[in-house]
């Protein structure tokens, strides 16, 4: 058994080619593109960092050599790249690659495209909290209000039990950060695999949960929603 606990160690998802970001991200990785001063993968990992998180698992593909470079900025958490140069994974299957990583026990997952502020509790300690062993994925979600850069209406709807099914119209948005247990991806497909396949997989199995945000998401998808962004930083 891995000596970490519930949400000690995370993946962060940055490995891809940011091409609704262009041009900015004709030459720098999306994850390093700058809101307000800060690389937005910075602000997720000021997150994990505030919720004592002591590895975290960056996966690489799209300009690897920055990604690299900006990991050996970090000291805290710890960072190790899992290098997928040879082939783009998509979000299951670069999980998956990088599980010999990241122990045996529940770890967060967050991608490097968005962030969030938190209003009172912050939202990865709560999600430690609610975690329960009978559970195989826990996602962070928010009322579309609370929301920049996102132009949905909805992802999930929430039951009063907690379990979640999807729901694109009157629903909860899903925002980017959960808990998953790697047993989930027993007998997961070879290479390249979206992690909606595991995410039917927990459905089905009655182990898929939710847990909505109390604060604000930021969804940073185009160049134009920086400005928004930031104009929504001033805000909160």
């Amino acid at each position: 058994m891995s000596s970490f606990k519930v949400g000690h160690t995370a993946m962060v998802l940055a490995a891809g080619f940011g091409t609704r970001m262009r041009p900015l991200t004709d030459l720098t990785p999306k994850p390093l593109i700058k809101v307000a001063g800060k690389s937005i993968i910075d602000y997720g990992i000021d997150h994990l960092r505030k919720a004592g998180v002591s590895k975290a698992v960056v996966n690489a593909h799209y300009l690897p050599e920055q990604i690299v470079a900006w990991s050996k900025t970090i000291s805290d958490p710890e960072i190790m790249i899992s290098d997928e140069t040879d082939a783009i994974l998509d979000t299951g299957g670069g999980i998956a690659r990088a599980l010999p990583l990241l122990g045996s026990a529940p770890f967060f997952v967050l991608n490097s495209d968005s962030f969030w502020i938190d209003k009172d509790a912050p939202a990865l300690q709560r999600l430690r909290e609610a975690w329960d062993d009978k559970m195989d994925c826990l996602l962070l979600l928010c009322d579309p209000k609370n929301t920049t850069g996102y132009s949905g209406d909805g992802d999930f709807a929430l039951a009063s039990d907690g379990q979640i099914k999807p729901q694109t119209t009157n629903g909860l948005a899903y925002i980017g950060a959960y808990l998953v247990h790697p047993r989930l991806f027993e007998n997961a497909p070879d290479g390249k695999f979206s992690m909606w396949r595991m995410w039917e997989k927990a459905m089905a199995k009655n182990s898929f949960y939710g847990l909505v945000h109390e604060g604000h998401w930021l969804h940073v998808g185009t160049p134009d929603a920086i400005a928004e962004a930031e104009s929504a930083l001033q805000r909160f």
